[in-house]
């Protein structure tokens, strides 16, 4: 699978619905973008007016939910949340139709979750609305990982040449997939960790190390990016525990300790599953930049959206 580094300066697209063919540039440009508003708040606060988007959140969702409505409300537009157990889904009607419908009462943005792989990109491909994908599947989760490597860069000041351990349930994560695509263009090394039914043949081939050993991961690492189990795509024949799996696979700080880099932070995407994939310590521990990454993670989907409106206007 080749990961395309080369794109035209700044941003050039109607819609984010993956990392996997973004550039570098384009990468960057979200950053600069996400470092200014972060600066000087006041720079958002008319970017967006007018504007309607749709949250149109088909699972569940809190951190990127909310933070997309608190973006949107900062930046003078508007957030209108859908329920699908109150739509007309549930009679029947096709997720196209329903953006169709929104897309005539003028809404602009979509920011969309759901179970199926593909599905936001079909959509965007079918509307003249700007789409993000808030989550499709176990396929990507784009502004999560634009946030975790923002989140990093601020604190490591760079990402190329760190060693970036990602540590979890692999492979029904769409995050960890986003992460990969986006740490191996900006220059990282990557390391995969994980029970061996929990390690992915297909980005095992992008990272630069797997392994199902924790410690040998560890192993001069510079961050550690800790995915939550999720158990409810869990097949139930793998008998997973999570006593064993704090065992084994848990983080702790006595294990950075020992094994990582000295000045190793510890990112998780959310929501913590505590004394399973990360002890208390450690996720409240000054290595700890989860709550940063949330605090970042407004900034960075502000700047996505303002990206997105900039495209539009020039069209």
């Amino acid at each position: 699978m080749s990961l395309q580094k080369s794109s035209p300066k700044g941003w050039t697209r109607k819609d984010l619905v993956g990392l996997k063919d973004l550039g570098e540039d384009e990468i960057n440009a979200v950053f600069k973008r996400a470092a200014q508003f972060q600066k000087n708040f006041s720079a958002s606060a008319s970017k967006l007016k007018g504007e309607l988007a749709a949250l149109l959140f088909l699972e569940p969702s809190t951190r990127t939910r909310m933070s997309f409505e608190v973006a949107l409300t900062r930046m003078g537009g508007h957030a209108l949340i859908f329920s699908a157990q109150a739509s007309s889904l549930e009679k029947g009607e096709t997720l196209l139709d329903t953006v169709k419908n929104l897309e005539a009462m003028g809404v602009r943005f979509f920011v969309l979750r759901n179970r199926e792989n593909g599905v936001i990109e079909e959509l965007a491909k079918r509307s003249s609305a700007s789409f993000i994908n808030a989550g499709d599947g176990t396929n990507e989760h784009p502004t999560q990982a634009l946030l975790d490597l923002f989140t990093l860069k601020e604190a490591k000041g760079k990402i190329a040449g760190l060693k970036v351990v990602i540590v979890g349930d692999i492979l029904h994560s769409r995050v960890a997939r986003s992460n990969i695509f986006a740490l191996k263009k900006l220059g990282a090394k990557v390391a995969l960790c994980g029970p061996e039914e929990f390690l992915s043949p297909d980005l095992s081939a992008l990272a630069d190390e797997t392994s199902d050993d924790l410690e040998s991961a560890l192993n001069h690492a510079d961050a550690v990016l800790c995915l939550r189990i999720q158990r409810e795509r869990l097949e139930s024949e793998l008998h997973f525990t999570a006593q064993n799996y704090f065992k084994n696979f848990g983080l702790t700080e006595e294990r950075l300790r020992k094994h990582a880099s000295s000045n190793c932070v510890v990112l998780h995407p959310g929501p913590i599953n505590r004394e399973v994939e990360i002890d208390s310590q450690l996720a409240d521990g000054p290595r700890s930049l989860i709550l940063k990454q949330v605090s970042n993670g407004v900034f960075i989907r502000m700047a996505v959206l303002s990206l997105l409106r900039l495209k539009r206007s020039r069209n």
